[in-house]
């Protein structure tokens, strides 16, 4: 009978060339993931040092004055949170509600599937034909005016899809042996999903809120027709009044504002920035402490 044998230094030969390959293979993701990092980096620290001497607490905590080439941003600042938190009010709940629907009630059909594929055409939709729905519909229809309010309605409807399709992805992440388990001792569906299901797919849930959010609080032009007040002598007594908000009044004072200083200019980016990266530091510490509790 013969016996074929392969030599000792043909297996290392192989080997060796394996492992160089996987580490080439591994320098040029490294590399194009620097690459891609960089230029973000770039920004970031130019904004930063641009920005920096712009920051006090006269800049934070003041009104505009001198046609907004002096003064501070402190109004812009105030409609920005009044705009990520009734977003957030109106998307997070809605939006949850449908993914959990879709994924633990809807039935896997064609009318679902359309479903599915016109959320994910709606996120992107650019934002400012959000703005003009926003204006015929919650503006002029409902007879909201430009005020929070409507503002906020539409970059909830923006956020929608981003929201529910990445909050669908985490519920059907959970393994299915939790839900038989606990629909075998006795629980219902709706307990099961309340108490099992939602709370060990969170982490996957405020990841979509932080990504909605995100760009709800950097977006212009949807709150342009709706909501976003060029200079406001006051701040905002209720959701149905104006609001200055921080990515208008930095596109105000970068194009309509002649002889505006550049610190200005920079330092409200830089306000823009550290209030969304602090946004998504919070929910990301939020999101770590529940999947450090996750069972599986």
């Amino acid at each position: 009978m013969d016996t074929t044998h392969t030599a000792p230094g043909s297996l290392q030969s192989t080997s060796s060339r394996r492992n160089t390959t996987q580490r080439l293979g591994f320098a040029m993701l490294g590399l194009l993931a620097f690459l891609t990092i960089l230029p973000i980096l770039f920004i970031v620290v130019y904004i930063i040092w641009k920005g920096l001497p712009a920051l006090s607490l006269e800049f934070l905590f003041q009104f505009p004055t001198d046609g907004m080439r002096s003064g501070g941003i402190f109004p812009a600042i105030l409609g920005t949170v009044y705009l990520t938190f009734f977003t957030t009010l109106f998307a997070c709940p809605l939006g949850i509600a449908a993914a959990i629907y879709l994924s633990e009630y809807a039935s896997d059909n064609r009318a679902t599937r359309l479903i599915r594929i016109a959320i994910i055409n709606l996120a992107g939709i650019p934002s400012i034909v959000y703005g003009l729905f926003g204006l015929g519909i919650f503006v002029l229809f409902f007879k909201l005016g430009t005020s929070i309010l409507a503002a906020s309605l539409t970059l909830a409807i923006m956020t929608l899809p981003v929201v529910i399709s990445t909050a669908e992805e985490a519920l059907r992440a959970v393994p299915q042996a939790f839900r038989v388990v606990s629909i075998s001792l006795g629980a219902t569906q709706w307990q099961t999903i309340r108490r099992i299901v939602v709370p060990q797919s969170l982490p996957g849930i405020l990841t979509g809120v932080i990504l909605g959010l995100e760009r709800a609080a950097g977006e212009t032009a949807p709150i342009l027709f709706t909501g976003a007040a060029f200079y406001l002598p006051s701040l905002p007594q209720s959701p149905m009044d104006e609001t200055m908000a921080l990515p208008y009044h930095l596109y105000v004072i970068s194009t309509q504002v002649p002889g505006m200083p550049q610190e200005i200019q920079y330092g409200t980016a830089l306000v823009l920035l550290i209030l969304v990266l602090s946004l998504n530091l919070l929910a990301t510490i939020i999101r770590s402490r529940a999947r450090a509790r996750r069972q599986w």
